[in-house]
């Protein structure tokens, strides 16, 4: 005697609840985390390399969407700074640059700093503004600072701006012959 009362209705009898087939064994998995460092499986970001190409296209066109001045920017913002640091620290502080040019000196000085800092701003944003996708689905973390990063962006703006520092130290030095 079955006591159905619409489409969501239970098949529970009056003598109790219905047979159910038994429960196969599933396997037991143990996950104990690594002690020491993590290794890094680059065979693994390897088989992860379209996630990591998509990735890094979509940090790129988020950065560069609605800017005027575009790729410029990535030249300009350490020229001006440049410009900032040796009119206080070489014309009002009079800091010694040792017998360099003093923007050189600065120069020289701010691009692998503003290659680091913008590295490690990135690669954290990054991982806190992709959080629902590492929740979500599984591939190797490292993919997502990677893409901020690494890959395309920030080494090929770090490339540019060492192309522009041994350009200026070459005509600077073309100037003192």
């Amino acid at each position: 005697m079955n006591h159905e009362s619409g489409p969501l209705a239970s098949t529970t009898t009056v003598d109790g609840p219905a047979p159910t087939a038994p429960a196969e064994e599933v396997p037991e998995l143990i996950i104990e985390p690594q002690k020491g460092w993590i290794p890094i499986h680059f065979g693994d970001l390897w088989r992860y390399r379209e996630l990591l190409y998509f990735l890094t296209w979509r940090d790129v066109k988020i950065r560069y969407k609605q800017t005027v001045l575009g790729f410029l920017w990535a030249f300009l913002q350490p020229f001006l700074k440049m410009v900032v640091f040796s009119v206080i620290f070489g014309g009002l502080a009079k800091m010694d640059s040792e017998g360099f040019p003093y923007p050189i000196f600065v120069f020289a000085g701010l691009l692998p700093w503003q290659f680091f800092s913008e590295s490690l701003s990135r690669s954290s944003q990054s991982v806190v503004g992709s959080s629902n996708l590492i929740t979500k689905v599984y591939f190797p973390r490292l993919v997502i600072p990677l893409a901020a990063v690494v890959v395309l962006d920030a080494t090929t703006v770090w490339a540019a701006r060492m192309a522009s520092f041994v350009a200026i130290t070459r005509q600077l030095e073309c100037a003192d012959r």
